[in-house]
């Protein structure tokens, strides 16, 4: 089976190695183009280039997906079979090309969760489980025929980081399950009622607000962590919150986002319901740490008023 396979992050790259290991034919890949990226703003490849450049497979980084040469090289190089695994959203130009057809793999139960962010999303709501599906591209984002899918559990204190190093490892199995029976499996229509959405977030998506339970602040925080990071500001600077733990059944009187208590490795922020107890931050302008790290070189006093 001859594939062009297309992906952008870490999570694609985990797939792109575990089909060149299982054999497959991998034409070309196919990515977005090197972006400049820390404080000196050198060019940084896309993970799946990395990936594809120590595995000797050619690589296209088109700048737009209707270009008429891009195009023209898809269609020169017969591919059985396009994989998509967390790319950008394909033109009928491109995704009708295979004799095949596009597989996609998504990362979670379609039609729960279609969009940009289905990991983050889905903790951020307080999900207990979400998976992968293997679906064929249609024209409209995430409604295609679903081939397969996998069930994975969100245990309660797992991170979107945690979660996505498993969903990208299921994800490829599943994909490599999925190509090997492609003629046997019988596609099945999303149910369009049952649809959630999965937004993409945005810098304004990590800005917590203490006005909710403190199981809702604990879910957007590990529904974000380790990236981009959920935030608050601590006298006009960012915050970032990683790691805390929910207090749901203690009361406190003051205000929601008050430090109410100050312990040698952490601090407790009250909440509209209960509070939450944080262990591990990062300033802004400074690096992630703990919170009994952080302490010593700055200092949090109760009272102080987190927003």
């Amino acid at each position: 089976m001859k594939i062009v396979f297309m992906g952008s992050p870490d999570f694609a790259a985990v797939s792109l190695q575990k089909l060149a290991a299982a054999g497959y034919d991998i034409l070309t890949v196919v990515t977005v183009p090197d972006k400049p990226a820390g404080r000196g703003r050198k060019l940084k490849s896309p993970a799946v280039k990395q990936m594809a450049v120590e595995l000797g497979i050619p690589v296209l980084q088109p700048v737009k997906l209707k270009d008429f040469d891009f195009i023209t090289s898809l269609k020169n190089l017969n591919a059985d079979v396009f994989v998509v695994v967390a790319y950008r959203i394909l033109p009928p130009d491109v995704f009708s090309l295979p004799p095949g057809g596009t597989i996609n793999v998504h990362a979670s139960l379609l039609p729960k969760y279609r969009g940009a962010a289905p990991i983050n999303r889905a903790i951020m709501n307080g999900e207990t489980e979400t998976g992968i599906t293997i679906m064929r591209i249609d024209a409209k984002v995430d409604t295609g025929n679903i081939l397969l899918q996998e069930t994975v559990a969100i245990p309660p204190q797992m991170n979107a980081g945690e979660l996505h190093d498993i969903l990208a490892e299921k994800g490829a199995r599943l994909l490599i399950k999925a190509l090997g029976n492609l003629d046997q499996i019988t596609p099945l229509k999303q149910d369009n009622r049952l649809a959630t959405s999965a937004p993409k977030i945005s810098k304004e998506t990590g800005h917590l607000c203490f006005n909710h339970p403190a199981s809702q602040v604990f879910n957007h925080i590990r529904g974000l962590s380790p990236y981009p990071g959920a935030y608050c500001y601590l006298s006009q600077k960012m915050l970032k919150i990683f790691k805390a733990l929910p207090l749901p059944e203690v009361r406190y009187t003051q205000k929601p986002g008050t430090v109410v208590e100050v312990q040698r490795d952490s601090f407790t922020i009250s909440c509209a319901q209960g509070a939450l107890l944080v262990k591990e931050v990062q300033l802004q302008g400074k690096k992630r740490m703990s919170v009994k790290d952080f302490f010593n070189g700055h200092k949090i006093e109760t009272g102080v008023q987190l927003n």
